[in-house]
């Protein structure tokens, strides 16, 4: 694995730390806050709260990837849900942002607007020009593992397999390995029940080389095995950041990022 990547001219260093990533969803109907942060000022001043508790990136969307949902968000109106706060954020706070869309248009507009890294929850599978932007743009890009329908023959084989797949897309295009993150996709074509086992087996990711990025907070996963409705689940959703981090992932991406970000330096002062 390369040690370290540059993501807005900061060095980041595998290994070292955790890093924290904080969701910004600009989004009427996300599964957690859904129409929260929907209008600009809002949205701003969320993503001015994340940095102050911690954030060391913030991750946009402009459309709702929660299990069930069914509208598809055009690319326009995605870009119409986050320019504004791409635009305004890189000038008004120095931290990277990254871009959460499978559409190609929406990454090479959002990063022109200032975003610095793209975050494709399809594994550059869903559209077939994101590939060639990420790599066009010099941009670093998470490739995280989804399936339509969670049926593996052998789940965690098979999830790396998928992974493979992405990124032979990936390296066809001309995307550097040291520009690669991968996410298991906790949650995506998964049951709870597979999830769990994911959970169980996050090391197994590190066989292909590259840094991990686990995004787990407040899953249904969590609520499951809890018991739980979403705003009850950050407890389970900090045993999950300190599992993850025993188990080497090296990026979280987080609602809470305070509390995060706490279980993060003790977990990280124990196991690093």
């Amino acid at each position: 694995m390369k040690d370290k990547m540059t993501i807005a001219g900061k060095t980041w260093e595998w290994g070292r730390k955790t890093f924290i990533m904080g969701i910004l969803n600009v989004t009427p109907d996300s599964f957690s806050d859904g129409g929260r942060f929907s209008n600009l000022e809002a949205a701003l001043a969320q993503a001015s709260r994340m940095k102050a508790e911690g954030a060391d990136i913030i991750d946009i969307g402009g459309e709702s990837t929660r299990p069930g949902a069914t509208d598809t968000v055009t690319a326009d109106e995605e870009l119409r849900r986050i320019v504004p706060v791409i635009q305004q954020l890189s000038k008004d706070i120095e931290i990277p942002i990254s871009v959460d869309t499978y559409k190609a248009k929406t990454a090479r507009l959002a990063i022109g607007a200032g975003a610095h890294m793209i975050n494709d929850v399809w594994g550059l599978k869903k559209d077939p020009e994101m590939a060639e932007v990420a790599a066009s743009l010099k941009a670093p890009v998470c490739i995280m593992h989804n399936r339509e329908t969670p049926v593996y023959a052998n789940l965690m084989k098979d999830i790396l397999l998928d992974l493979e797949q992405s990124l032979e897309i990936a390296f066809k295009a001309g995307v550097k390995e040291e520009r690669i993150i991968l996410d298991p996709g906790i949650g995506f074509g998964k049951t709870w029940e597979q999830s769990l086992l994911v959970m169980r087996n996050l090391e197994m990711l590190r066989e292909l080389g590259f840094p991990v990025l686990l995004g787990a907070s407040r899953k249904s996963f969590i609520g499951k095995t809890l018991g739980l409705e979403v705003q009850d689940r950050l407890e389970g959703t900090l045993a999950v950041t300190a599992i993850g981090i025993i188990k080497k992932v090296d990026i979280v991406r987080v609602h809470d990022v305070l509390g995060n970000v706490r279980v993060a330096r003790m977990t990280d002062k124990i196991v690093r």
